[in-house]
């Protein structure tokens, strides 16, 4: 009987599963002080995010390439109608990161290429991104504002 009730629990847990993984990935309310504030940020205060290395053009392709359209809606993306994880939109002026992290090119990219690393819970798969792949996919998503 326990056997049953288990999988019973987890048919359901998995059932909510995408409304708890957009909760955890929804961006916090910006309150406007410094303190919570990104890293990377320029004189007015809005994020400066610069990808030594990165190139949004192919950012734009290992997206597609690696199907991240599957879980996400992201502008500028073909055939995006992903529902599991948030929407891409406006990207580069969030605050933080799966809710977690400040949003910095460095967190980004470590997110990006082992995102178990800042959320162990994660629903995001850790898909095997290079270095490279990962600074080319931030430096698209920092291009959406």
């Amino acid at each position: 009987m326990r056997g049953e009730d288990d999988r019973y629990v987890s048919r359901k847990a998995r059932a909510l599963l995408p409304a708890i993984f957009l909760a955890c990935l929804l961006p916090a309310c910006h309150s406007g002080d410094s303190a919570s504030a990104p890293a990377d940020t320029n004189a007015t205060g809005q994020p400066s995010h610069q990808v030594a290395g990165g190139n949004a053009n192919r950012g734009k392709a290992a997206i597609q390439t690696l199907g991240c359209a599957a879980c996400h809606t992201i502008p500028g993306i073909r055939a995006t109608r992903g529902m599991v994880g948030p929407p891409l939109a406006d990207f580069a002026g969030r605050v933080f990161i799966a809710g977690e992290v400040p949003n910095t090119t460095a967190s980004l990219i470590q997110w990006i290429r082992n995102p178990q690393s800042i959320e162990p819970k994660t629903a995001m798969p850790n898909l095997g991104v290079t270095e490279g792949q990962a600074r080319d996919i931030a430096a698209y998503l920092y291009t959406l504002r």
